[in-house]
Order: structure tokens, then C-alpha cells, then sequence
């Protein structure tokens, strides 16, 4: 059984910062491509930022280009996303999830096999 657990999440006020993680279990982690999505209220799912399986590719959203940064430890079967420079329009639900396009850094969710539940990130002004 694949699980995926967010964590980090939490209030931070405008330009701080927030550190994200996602641990993974039930699946051959060095081989998935990992993303994060997120979703404000009342708003469509949002790509973030993808990793390939190795590290080696990344690709970003402009919202978070030179402010977020992902990475992973495939030792720990971890992603990561570190969060500086928060502004309130980053308040949302932030859900990490799995590819076995292994290769790749997708942006669209419906490539994506596997998805945690979610932390909430609350950025105030």
C-alpha cells in the first residue's frame, strides 16, 4: 500500500519561511518523480514543483521560481520543499505526490499516480 505523508505545514507570516516534507512509503521511491500540487480555497489545483527520480531535473512554477526550492533523499524516501519568502497568495493546501514517469518533472496532476493528503500552509499579511 503506497502512502504518501505531508508535513510542515503550519502559519507563518510574510516572508518567512516554511520547510515541507513528504515521506514515502510502499513504493520503489528512487524510481518515481515526485511533485507538489497545492490548492487555495475555492481555487483549481496548482502545480508547484516537480523532481525527477535522481534529482537531476527540476522544474518549477513561475509563482515560485528563485523562492521555493524542492529536493529529495532517496536514502530517506523523502521529498522535500523548502519554502522562503512567503507571501499570502502561497496560502493554500500543499500535496506532494508520485509519478512512475521516473524521468520526468510533470506539471499536470492526471500524470501523477500516487498523492498524500495534504498540509495546510497559512501565510499571513
Amino acid at each position: 500500500q503506497v502512502q504518501l505523508v505531508e508535513s510542515g505545514g503550519g502559519l507563518v507570516q510574510a516572508g518567512g519561511s516554511l520547510r515541507l516534507s513528504c515521506a514515502a512509503s510502499g513504493l520503489t521511491f528512487s524510481t518515481y518523480a515526485m511533485g507538489w500540487f497545492r490548492q487555495a480555497p475555492g481555487k483549481e489545483r496548482e502545480f508547484v514543483a516537480a523532481i525527477s527520480r535522481s534529482g537531476g531535473r527540476i522544474y518549477y512554477a513561475d509563482s515560485v521560481k528563485g523562492r521555493f526550492t524542492i529536493s529529495r533523499d532517496n536514502a530517506k524516501n523523502t521529498v522535500y520543499l523548502q519554502m522562503n519568502s512567503l507571501k499570502p497568495e502561497d496560502t493554500a493546501v500543499y500535496y506532494c505526490a508520485a509519478t512512475r514517469t521516473g524521468w520526468a518533472t510533470s506539471p499536470r496532476w492526471y500524470e501523477y499516480d500516487y498523492w498524500g493528503q495534504g498540509t495546510r500552509v497559512t501565510v499571513s499579511s
